[in-house]
């Protein structure tokens, strides 16, 4: 049932729409370049996922890889207890094709309590690990080629060490099966993580409100390119 502020957000949409209705998805399908030192692999060859060898599973009856590769890269952020009256985590992030190209956006208020931001940017990651997991999936079962890891950015300099360390450890079972499903990832080779500036990180649109700013405009850029026509 509605409550108490949703009318409100939805008149904010509106009024969104109503600003930016001469504005159009960035979509650049050429290959962004990668900064390969910094998602350099660790050997996980002595750790609990030695055993995977660094292979990801493919799907046993996908059809033969058609035509050109792509590179997948997902910025990841969450915001911890943003809410005053449950403080509960908002998790966010989004997906790119190549180079700027962005083909999924998300934002979601969990329904968990984190007692730290380190476990807060673990949820969010796993979200989108997921999620990513999923995209993969379906373009090899659609016959497109995917060559390499997804690049995985994220802000949280600790939560993001840990999961590229094969001795790192968390013994809390909420947490840690959040923990180990990324760290399996990383070991298969399936995606990869490294830090970007809080500044450069434009999934923070989709877990915090932003004021109006350099900050602000220079993300909603990376989404949209604003089309101005003359009114003559």
């Amino acid at each position: 049932m509605p409550r108490f502020g949703h009318l409100e957000q939805v008149l904010n949409i509106f009024g969104y729409l109503k600003k930016h209705h001469n504005a159009e998805l960035v979509f650049d399908p050429s290959y962004p370049e990668i900064d390969k030192a910094a998602f350099a692999r660790k050997d996980w060859s002595t750790s609990e996922f030695g055993h995977l060898k660094g292979k990801e599973v493919l799907p046993p009856k996908a059809p033969k890889p058609r035509g050109r590769g792509f590179i997948t890269r997902a910025k990841v952020d969450a915001d911890h207890a943003p809410n005053i009256v449950t403080r509960r985590l908002r998790s966010g992030f989004c997906v790119y094709i190549n180079c700027c190209a962005p083909v999924y956006w998300f934002s979601k208020k969990q329904t968990s309590v984190e007692t730290s931001s380190f476990r807060s940017e673990f949820c969010a990651m796993k979200l989108c690990c997921e999620y990513l997991r999923g995209l993969r999936y379906k373009l090899r079962m659609m016959g497109i080629p995917v060559e390499g890891p997804v690049f995985i950015y994220g802000d949280n300099q600790s939560a993001l060490a840990n999961t590229t360390i094969p001795e790192s450890q968390l013994k809390k079972k909420s947490q840690s099966i959040a923990y180990h499903f990324i760290r399996e990832g990383v070991a298969r080779d399936e995606w990869k993580t490294a830090y970007v500036n809080t500044h450069d990180n434009e999934s923070d649109l989709f877990t915090k409100l932003l004021p109006s700013g350099p900050k602000r405009e220079g993300f909603v850029r990376r989404f949209l390119h604003h089309i101005f026509r003359s009114k003559g």
